[in-house]
């Protein structure tokens, strides 16, 4: 028979290998039925009995040889599959016998002698157990396996024993070592329909029912909007096929076995998509153990010991072959991750489809932030194009540009410094005035609320997203899971147990807080530690300006000494850059050496502390520099005759006239555009594309391109790079999030250039998801997790922030107070004066006076600096003058009135609109509702069925007829 026939090859085949071993194969033909059901009974696992099958009307003594017909879908299986043509191995993630998909692929290294390595496939359906029976081995090839290294042999072992353990799982595998990239051997593994019924109802997995029920689209105005919306939107919808109805959808219910029939298993191939299969997989791959080894080992251990070297589920097929056939990741590539189409939507149900929950929520939030960014974008294009068009009005830029005001201003650094004319400043003037203007203070308030507005609608759209996804209960049923510990969590306890002379299993034993205590106390050392680091770098730069702009004007050359100020500020800016782009790699890999020392219980607790740490160190190295040019700069610098010193002789750094604001809107410039350049798209594009050349150098070229011909899908995506998370992705939008929102006021453009930063960013994301990374685990999720809680605290920070940078970075409360306290027509003219104090140039301390004083071609008596203080000739000289109080009074109160006032209207916009949508609230409590009237029919036809088939008669259950 076929099957006999398959099995006889098979055992030829291994034979012939020379392995001597029948490790992969089966035992003999004997051990398999013959007849009609031979092949499918191969398929299966014969050889589980220990997995609890517990379905209703399938056999459980299932491994004595019984026929197929014992297995309730077993023909349904059989006849579907010979109605189906087998699918190319070469072009889909299949088996040899291209009708067993592949769920997941473990990887491993394979050393073995160049005669062995053939381009065979073996199945290990059933792996029997090790015997003391003499091998049929060749004794050449037996000696050279004894002279292998004990390490190699170990891991070999342990792999035997772990797919030992997945064949008693139920799941089945196969093997293909050494065949196209050498020393590379794959483990295909494939679950059939009873492991993914079991696992499903294990995992609580939500899956559609018979039972179909109409959505109401919403009632009046809403109703329109809605429709209006629909048709106008209509050409930047992608181009996918939805096989479900608009206004139609299934009910949803956890997946339970004993129910089957309320399920929709009309096409079992498809009841289980690709991404909940490798889920499913996944799961039983984490709850398999090694336990003949010292340590109890998992899939994490034996991946970080490398017995194995990659696990990964496999794409579902190829996106640019000639024949390749249309699939999910084709749908993808064409109508998501083309930089041609950036213009239109996402298809988030088939990106949550295709890579899992937690991925689809990523990319829909960052829809959402994008389209967000529209309004704040155009916003900050009128308020710029305001202050352009009131640049020729803005008196203080007239008074300081007019050659007439002989005002002479003191050195800006000792000996090498001269006098100079503020005249010299008219273009920097000019240009504060484009980001230091009355529409700063009204975008500021703006972004506070747009801030606000944008959570409130991340939380709808995130609701909205859990009802289509069937994720509304989620949370309620992972806590009644236990989540499952970490390897090393596991590792840490076992070694804690042995100590303690305890059984390893006993499950008493856990890491307490004073088993953490010295991870704890070196993390805090360390934390502090590298913020002190940050400091002592933006330090460093402040040395760099302040002796780089001296060493300027102390060179002869003109061309050097005619653009002292924008060549220090755009270097110094430059500078910064490069050393934030560094450090964020630095502290990234620090942020997770700690979080492994801390040794956290479970995946989600190792991710969010993680996510703490990085968010810390990397908000700290990108923000310090822009908080030390807005509030530190020009503000601990003393007087003439009596500065502050650094390091014996270096001098603090001054402001422009026209302040710090231009300095700091040219640092957030060069730093936004710079990562989002470089660190964000460069490295993004360059290097998965040169780690995937460096994977494929290991295959000779001369033979590569015919051998990406004959490449399988799970040799193709070994060659993909590993999915490391979306945390960086994460990480590198909330830091942008973080340069729109903080400091706005000081440049309106930047929700411009984040906006289009954005628009490639999720083409560039799309295309590296779908092309050159592998597939990811299929991660459910109903929200953001910690991004939330980060982003909520940002917009908090963002308006104190903000009333800050305008009370004290810009001059907006000096023009005021002087408008309507000291001018006396109530206008600007006289502003520039009166900011303007006075000094005796005989006062300066020996050694400080400039090597030139006649450098403007007159003697200077007096010279003027921005401060407010009293002139020399007063009685109090030199001190803080009434001014001074009055303006730091004023720049206080503004602080106060501007964060109660923005935080309250924030507060009244978060109340004002529901976090859940009305039609969403009403379709929750109608599904629901139509769960409990499914199950009750379903009791009532359960008890109907059991009175119908009682097989005792009905006048037993009568009264006797003498009681009658």
């Amino acid at each position: 028979m076929k099957g006999d026939d398959d099995v006889n090859t098979a055992m030829k085949d291994e034979e012939a290998d020379g392995s001597g071993e029948k490790l992969l194969g089966f035992n003999s033909t004997e051990e398999h039925p013959s007849g009609p059901g031979g092949q499918d009974s191969m398929w299966r696992n014969e050889k589980y009995e220990s997995v609890p099958l517990d379905v209703k009307g399938i056999d459980e003594d299932n491994s004595k040889g019984t026929s197929d017909s014992l297995y309730p879908g077993t023909a349904l299986r059989k006849t579907r599959q010979l109605d189906e043509r087998p699918k190319d191995s070469k072009l889909w993630p299949y088996f040899q016998d291209g009708q067993r998909r592949i769920d997941y692929v473990l990887t491993y290294h394979v050393q073995k002698p160049p005669s062995t390595r053939k381009q065979k496939s073996h199945s290990c359906c059933l792996r029997p157990k090790r015997t003391s029976s003499p091998s049929r081995a060749d004794p050449e090839l037996a000696a050279q396996e004894q002279r292998l290294d004990y390490h190699v042999d170990d891991q070999r072992l342990r792999r035997e024993e772990f797919e030992e353990n997945l064949c008693e799982m139920g799941l089945e595998m196969e093997k293909d070592e050494g065949t196209k990239i050498p020393g590379v051997g794959f483990l295909k593994i494939h679950a059939p329909w009873e492991v993914l019924c079991r696992e499903a109802e294990f995992m609580k997995l939500k899956m559609p029912t018979i039972k179909k029920y109409e959505v109401s689209p919403g009632s009046g105005i809403a109703e329109k909007v809605n429709m209006f919306m629909q048709k106008v939107t209509a050409p930047l919808q992608p181009k996918v096929v939805n096989s479900q109805v608009e206004n139609e959808k299934h009910l949803s219910y956890p997946f339970s076995r004993e129910k089957q029939h309320l399920f929709d298993l009309s096409d079992r191939n498809s009841f289980f998509d690709s991404k909940t299969r490798s889920s499913i997989v996944y799961e039983i791959l984490k709850r398999t153990k090694c336990t003949r080894a010292k340590y109890i080992m998992g899939i994490s251990s034996l991946l970080g010991s490398g017995v194995y070297t990659e696990a990964y589920p496999l794409h579902d097929g190829d996106i640019d072959c000639v024949h390749a056939e249309p699939n999910d990741r084709k749908i993808l590539y064409e109508e998501w991750a083309s930089y041609s189409i950036f213009y239109k939507y996402q298809p988030i149900g088939l990106i949550r489809k295709y890579f899992g929950e937690k991925v689809g929520l990523y990319f829909a939030w960052l829809g959402v932030y994008t389209q967000m960014l529209i309004p704040a974008a155009v916003v900050g294009v009128i308020v710029f194009l305001y202050g352009c068009a009131t640049v020729d009005d803005n008196i203080p830029s007239m008074e300081i540009c007019d050659e007439r005001n002989n005002i002479t201003m003191c050195p800006m650094c000792d000996r090498a410094c001269s006098y100079w004319k503020l005249v010299t400043a008219c273009g920097t003037a000019r240009a504060s005035h484009l980001f230091d203007n009355a529409a700063t203070v009204f975008f500021a308030i703006f972004m506070a609320l747009w801030a606000t507005m944008f959570m409130e609608h991340w939380k709808r759209r995130q609701m909205r997203l859990n009802y289509i996804w069937d994720m509304t209960g989620f949370e309620d049923a992972e806590g009644k899971q236990k989540s499952h510990p970490r390897a090393e969590y596991e590792f840490r306890v076992m070694k804690k147990s042995l100590k303690k002379e305890q059984s390893p299993k006993s499950g008493n034993v856990k890491l307490t807080c004073t088993d953490r205590m010295p991870a704890y106390m070196t993390i805090i050392v360390m934390m502090i530690f590298l913020i002190f680091v940050t400091l002592a770098i933006v330090f460093g730069v402040v040395l760099y300006r302040v002796s780089i702009m001296t060493a300027l004007h102390m060179s002869s050359t003109p061309t050097f000494r005619s653009n002292i100020r924008a060549t220090v500020k755009t270097t110094g800016a430059v500078i910064n850059l490069i050393i934030i782009i560094i450090m964020d790699e630095v502290y990234g890999a620090i942020a997770r050496w700690l979080t492994i020392m801390e040794v956290p219980k479970t995946d989600k607790s190792f991710e969010e502390r993680l996510i703490f740490k990085t968010f810390i160190l990397k908000f700290a190295n990108a923000f310090t520099p822009i908080v030390y040019l807005a509030f530190f700069r020009g503000r601990l610098i003393g007087r003439p005759g009596k500065y502050i010193y650094v390091m014996g002789s270096y001098r603090m750094e001054e402001c422009a006239h026209a302040g710090c604001l231009m300095e700091l809107c040219i640092q957030l410039c060069i730093t936004m555009l710079g990562k989002q350049l470089i660190q964000n798209n460069l490295f993004e594009i360059g290097i998965p594309k040169l780690k995937k050349l460096l994977r494929q150098r290991k295959i000779d070229k001369k033979h590569q391109e015919e051998l990406n011909k004959t490449l399988h899908r799970h040799e193709k995506d070994h060659f993909l790079g590993p999915f490391v998370g979306l945390n960086p992705e994460y990480m590198e939008m909330i830091i942008q999030f973080g340069m729109v929102t903080l400091f706005v006021a000081s440049f309106p453009l930047a929700p411009l250039f984040a906006l289009l930063n954005n628009v490639i960013e999720i083409r560039l994301d799309a295309k590296k998801f779908v092309t050159e990374l592998r597939r990811p685990i299929a991660v459910r999720a109903k929200d953001i997790g910690i991004w939330y809680t980060l982003l909520r605290g940002l917009s908090k920070v963002a308006v104190i922030v903000n009333a800050f940078v305008i009370s004290f970075t810009s001059d907006f409360i000096p023009r005021l107070v002087y408008q309507y306290m000291y001018s006396p027509d109530g206008t600007l003219h006289g502003f520039v004066n009166h900011t303007l104090s006075y000094f005796n140039v005989s006062q300066f301390q020996p050694g400080t006076e400039p090597l030139e004083p006649l450098h403007l071609g007159y003697r200077v008596d007096v010279c003027r600096y921005k401060d407010y203080r009293d002139p020399p000739w007063s009685d109090t000289p030199y001190e803080f003058s009434r001014e001074f109080w009055a303006i730091l009074a004023a720049r206080f109160a503004f602080v106060i009135v501007f964060q109660n006032v923005v935080m309250l209207m924030s507060d009244f916009v978060d109340w004002l609109i529901p976090d859940i949508p009305k039609d969403i609230s009403v379709q929750i409590h109608k599904e629901r509702n139509l769960i409990v009237e499914l199950f009750m029919k379903e009791e009532q036809g359960k008890k109907y069925r059991n009175t119908m088939s009682d097989p005792s008669p009905q006048p037993l259950r009568s009264r006797p007829s003498s009681q009658a």
